[in-house]
């Protein structure tokens, strides 16, 4: 019987992981390129059964090649760029041509590369690489993750807790949302009236209609917190503190500031940016792992997404 508890846990981690590598500079995180290749090199061996080793431990800064396996004949470029220039450029240096009996695998840490699977790829040194079956992404891994046996499934589980942090604590996160819900509330910004429960949309529909694409995988992972997110309202608002309507205006204003200058990821990345640097600005302020201050203001921003107060509604929906 599976066990849906490792695999959860594995799919948040990799999502929380993919967060930040695409926001890196914009939340003021390190730049986790580097460590992201080893966790990378052991994830792959244990999934795959392959023997990775990281080719910059011996050549650094080896063009197109970030790690390697003599022994199954493959080489891996790990990138946070995924783009059909980037893998056409790797395929071009000069050092493929010395592996040019291995095959190449594209290793894409951070956005979905379900697109660059159907296309097709100049290859002038002719290289084994087949894009459906060569370019790794989360997806690809989270899909053989599944396929695994419970005991599989919790050798993955545990190189991630060891690499990647602990397990999340539910209790914990809804302190932390419920403190940086407080913190938020307390911006300066007179509205009235009670934010109207939204009825159900197609949440897909509104991140294509706003073209969200690197944003797409947070909104859809995060979506499963807007219940928790909106019991902690609702007790706030029972006490006669309407802290529902003051946080979700004041992310709703950060999305007015900047829609005019940025638009699709761009403007979903710097409300995250926004909304993180009020948290830790504010004087009430309690100090929390970055981590988790990154994933709770996330599941509130995607929350305020599901409320429809940011970003714009496909026409013809039926809002309650």
């Amino acid at each position: 019987m599976n066990r849906p508890g490792y695999f959860n846990y594995i799919e948040e981690k990799l999502n929380i992981l993919a967060l930040r590598i695409i926001s890196r500079g914009k939340l003021n995180v390190l730049d986790l390129h580097l460590h992201s290749e080893d966790f990378f090199q052991h994830l792959l061996n244990e999934l795959f059964g392959w023997n990775v080793s990281n080719e910059n431990e011996f050549k650094p800064n080896v063009e197109a090649i970030d790690l390697i396996d003599h022994t199954n004949n493959v080489v891996l470029q790990v990138s946070a760029t995924s783009t059909k220039t980037k893998i056409e450029s790797s395929l071009s240096k000069d050092v493929i041509n010395r592996y040019s009996h291995y095959t190449f695998k594209f290793i894409s840490i951070a956005n979905d590369a379900d697109s660059l699977k159907k296309k097709t790829f100049e290859n002038p040194h002719s290289i084994s690489f087949s894009p459906v079956e060569d370019i790794i992404d989360k997806n690809t891994i989270l899909k053989r993750v599944k396929s695994l046996n419970i005991d599989d499934q919790k050798k993955i589980y545990e190189l991630i807790k060891k690499e990647l942090g602990k397990e999340v604590d539910f209790l914990k996160l809804e302190t932390n949302l419920a403190t940086i819900i407080n913190i938020l509330s307390n911006e300066d910004w007179k509205t009235s009236g009670k934010i109207d429960k939204q009825a159900e949309f197609d949440i897909s529909r509104k991140i294509s209609f706003n073209n969200l694409i690197s944003s797409k995988d947070i909104i859809n992972d995060y979506y499963i917190h807007h219940g928790r997110v909106d019991k902690i309202y609702s007790e706030f608002d029972l006490l006669g503190n309407n802290k529902s309507n003051s946080v979700l205006s004041t992310i709703r204003k950060e999305y007015l500031i900047e829609k005019n200058s940025k638009s699709d990821d761009e403007l979903f990345f710097k409300i995250l940016e926004k909304v993180q640097s009020k948290v830790l600005a504010s004087t009430n302020y309690r100090n929390i792992p970055i981590d988790e201050l990154e994933l709770a203001v996330a599941i509130l921003v995607v929350d305020a997404f599901i409320r429809c107060k940011i970003f714009e509604n496909p026409e013809n929906y039926a809002l309650a």
